[in-house]
């Protein structure tokens, strides 16, 4: 009897720990959820990594998609439902920081179309200029139906960006054929 009974508690556990494993993904000390709602449409993980600046560790970042996909022209150019997910892991970041780092990812991304989303480039750095703390997340989520990027700081709603143009260069800063960090890239893209 009590070898059935540690048979069936070891089963049990076993199964609730592989349904918790299956909720989340541990990167680098970091809780990543496995589904985000965005749109009221549940998106999947697709990847995730850490991004490391001088040899320490600065956030963590989650692509999620309605369609997975380790294609990063196919992602880049779909108009579709997807969000990235950054989590800030290092006191030493800041805002300031921050829009320095989105300006040099712009600068690779948008190629010849850069002076053209400036305007729009310079109000989502608006968006991130609160004061930044370890701990901060925030979710880029594109919504293909009036084809904006919404900004999210710890779940509240900091604006929209507009553009599909937008959008892309936004997804390229990680994604293209340029992206800010390879091994990044590698992750995001589940490869």
């Amino acid at each position: 009897m009590k070898k059935i009974t540690l048979l069936l508690t070891l089963l049990l556990s076993l199964q609730f720990s592989t349904t918790f494993a299956q909720t989340q993904l541990d990167v680098n000390g970091v809780t990543v959820p496995r589904k985000i709602e965005f749109q009221n449409k549940t998106l999947q993980l697709n990847g995730a990594g850490g991004r490391s600046k001088m040899w320490l560790e600065v956030y963590v970042q989650a692509l999620y998609l309605s369609q997975l996909s380790q294609d990063p022209e196919f992602i880049i150019d779909s108009d579709t439902e997807m969000a990235i997910r950054i989590e800030i892991t290092s006191s030493m970041v800041s805002s300031n920081k921050l829009t320095k780092a989105m300006n040099s990812g712009f600068e690779k991304s948008a190629g010849s179309n850069l002076q053209e989303l400036r305007p729009r480039i310079e109000e989502f750095k608006t968006f991130l200029s609160d004061p930044i703390t370890e701990k901060d997340v925030f979710i880029l989520g594109y919504n293909p139906l009036d084809q904006t990027i919404n900004v999210y700081k710890n779940e509240v709603l900091k604006g929209k960006i507009p553009g599909f143009d937008f959008k892309k260069a936004l997804f390229g800063i990680w994604l293209s054929n340029k992206p800010v960090d390879e091994t990044l890239k590698k992750h995001l893209l589940g490869i």
